[in-house]
């Protein structure tokens, strides 16, 4: 049997450079890496810009002229951080979730290293309830 080699190549994509940049990118092309990390660094702060890939964001809701933006009026409810009081979130928990203890407790624990959701779909009152309720277990709650 013949073997195939697969060969790596790296793959230039010829980019056109504009006549009045010629000099700039020749300039540029001759730096170290450190260096040229170096400037980035000073152009980021000259200009107040960043170099990183800006992330996706949901375009915001607009309200039509003379029209209030709705208000949100379901909820999600995010348990954050347990707290010192570990038997009382729990027992919020259960309240909240009508679950068992086990899973009232494993979840609670899964809180510990991760961000964990105790109820979806609660209205605003209800979920503001449940955040001081959770809040005064020692816990801490975001309302998404």
């Amino acid at each position: 049997m013949a073997e195939e080699k697969i060969k790596d190549e790296a793959v230039e994509e010829s980019v056109e450079v504009p006549e009045k940049f010629k000099s700039l990118v020749e300039s540029i092309e001759k730096l170290s890496v450190l260096e040229l990390s170096e400037l980035v660094k000073i152009l980021e702060k000259k200009f107040g810009v960043s170099a990183a890939a800006p992330m996706a964001m949901a375009p915001a809701p607009v309200a039509e002229a003379g029209e209030v933006a709705e208000e949100k009026s379901s909820f999600t409810i995010q348990l954050s951080a347990v707290g010192d009081k570990k038997i009382e979130v729990i027992k919020a928990v259960r309240d909240a979730t009508e679950k068992g203890l086990k899973e009232a407790k494993d979840l609670v624990d899964a809180a510990a290293t991760a961000p964990q959701i105790v109820k979806e779909g609660v209205g605003k009152e209800e979920a503001n309830e449940l955040k001081k309720k959770f809040e005064a277990a020692g816990a801490t709650v975001e309302l998404k």
